[in-house]
C-alpha cells in the first residue's frame, strides 16, 4: 500500500514535510496548495507532485489524506472539511487559537471518526524519546519533577506576535505537550509569569518575552517552564526529569557534537540556530508516524485532544500571568 497525500501549505514546515514524505517509500506527494504559485511550483518541481486547489483535493478520491502547514485562523476549517471528506489529517499546532472553536472541531472529527495527528514533533525527538523510555523503563523510579528549558535564538517580527496568540500559545504551547508526554498525569494547576526584557514592542502589542511557569499534578508532580524570545548564544532545548530513583536529562545538541581542548581551554560547536535544523529527525519521524498510522488503521497520536489540553493549559497561563493567581484546570 502506498499512501497519497496531498500538502496544503508549502512554506517554510511544508518544505520539510514535502522531503520526510518524498523519503518514505510507503507514501506519495500528489498534490500541493498554496496562494503563491511559486511556492506551490518549487515543490512540485522538487518532488513531481501536481498542483492543485482544495476543492480538487476534497474531490478526490485517491488521495488519502492531508499535511495542513496553512496559517492558524485556517485550520479548524480546513481539519472539518476534508474530516467529512473521509480524508485521514495531519495538522500542524494549534487546531485554532480559540478553546471553543477548537473544541467544536473535535466533534467534528469525532462524529466522522477521522483520523487526526496534531504537529508536536517534539515528542518524536530522538532525545526526548530516550528520555521518556527511562521513564518507561523505570530507571529514575516514580517521576517528581520536570524541568524544561526552551529559549527561542531571537524574537520574532511584531508582525508575527499579532496573529500568533502570543507567547504560551505559539511557543510555550511545545512545552505544555512535552510536559504532559513526560509527566505522566494530567496538570490541574497553571502558575505563570511573563515579562518584556528582550522588545518592549512585544509589551506594546499586550505579550511577553520571557515568561516562567509552573505545572502542578493532582499528586503533587511538577513542571518548570523556562522561556525566551532571546538567547545570543543559539537555541537552547534542554529537559531534566527527576524521578525518586535518579534522574535523566537531555542536553542542547549541535550539528557537530565534538570538544576541543587546548591550553586555552575547552571549546564546543555552538548550538543549532534554531527549530529547522534541531529538530530535523523529529519532523521526519512524525510523518513516518502518520503514514504507519494510516496503514495499519489506528489513531495517531498526538491526538486533536492532546492539541486542545495544550491550548487550555495556554489559556490558563495567559491568565495567570496577567491575573497573577494560580489557575486551576477543570
Amino acid at each position: 500500500m502506498v499512501t497519497r497525500l496531498a500538502l496544503l501549505g508549502a512554506g517554510r514546515i511544508g518544505k520539510v514535510h514535502a522531503k520526510a514524505i518524498a523519503a518514505d517509500k510507503r507514501a506519495r506527494l500528489v498534490a500541493v496548495v498554496d496562494a503563491f504559485a511559486d511556492a506551490a511550483q518549487a515543490i512540485a518541481d522538487e518532488t513531481g507532485c501536481q498542483i492543485s486547489t482544495i476543492e480538487d483535493v476534497l474531490a478526490n478520491p485517491d488521495i488519502d489524506a492531508v499535511i495542513v502547514c496553512t496559517p492558524t485562523n485556517t485550520h479548524a476549517d480546513l481539519i472539518e472539511r476534508f474530516a467529512r471528506a473521509g480524508k485521514a489529517i495531519f495538522c500542524e499546532k494549534p487546531i485554532d487559537l480559540d478553546v471553543a472553536r477548537a473544541a467544536a472541531c473535535i466533534e467534528v472529527v469525532k462524529e466522522t471518526d477521522a483520523k487526526i495527528m496534531l504537529g508536536f514533533n517534539r515528542r518524536f525527538d530522538p532525545h526526548f524519546r530516550a528520555v521518556r523510555k527511562a521513564i518507561d523503563d523505570g530507571q529514575i523510579g516514580k517521576v517528581e519533577m520536570v524541568t524544561i528549558t526552551s529559549r527561542d535564538p531571537g524574537a520574532p517580527p511584531p508582525e508575527y506576535i499579532k496573529v500568533s496568540g502570543g507567547i504560551f500559545r505559539d511557543m510555550t504551547i511545545h512545552d505544555f505537550d512535552i510536559a504532559r508526554f513526560l509527566l505522566g498525569e494530567e496538570i490541574v494547576s497553571v502558575f505563570a509569569t511573563g515579562s518584556v526584557l528582550v522588545d518592549p514592542k512585544i509589551g506594546e502589542l499586550g505579550d511577553y518575552d520571557s515568561a516562567s511557569i509552573i505545572l502542578t499534578t493532582a499528586s503533587g508532580r511538577q513542571a518548570i517552564i523556562s522561556n525566551s524570545r532571546r538567547a545570543t548564544y543559539g537555541y537552547d532545548q534542554r529537559i531534566e526529569v527527576h524521578g525518586s530513583l535518579g534522574s535523566v536529562a537531555a542536553e542542547n545538541q549541535r550539528p557537530v557534537s565534538i570538544e576541543i581542548a587546548t591550553k586555552e581551554g575547552y571549546t564546543r560547536p555552538p548550538l543549532h540556530d534554531f527549530f529547522m535544523t534541531r529538530y530535523t529527525e523529529a519532523y521526519a519521524a512524525e510523518i513516518r508516524a502518520f503514514i504507519e498510522a494510516i496503514e495499519n488503521n489506528v489513531a495517531p497520536s498526538p491526538s486533536a485532544y492532546d492539541g486542545l489540553i495544550a491550548l487550555k493549559l495556554a489559556d490558563a497561563a495567559l491568565k495567570s500571568a496577567r491575573e497573577k493567581v494560580v489557575v486551576q484546570i477543570a
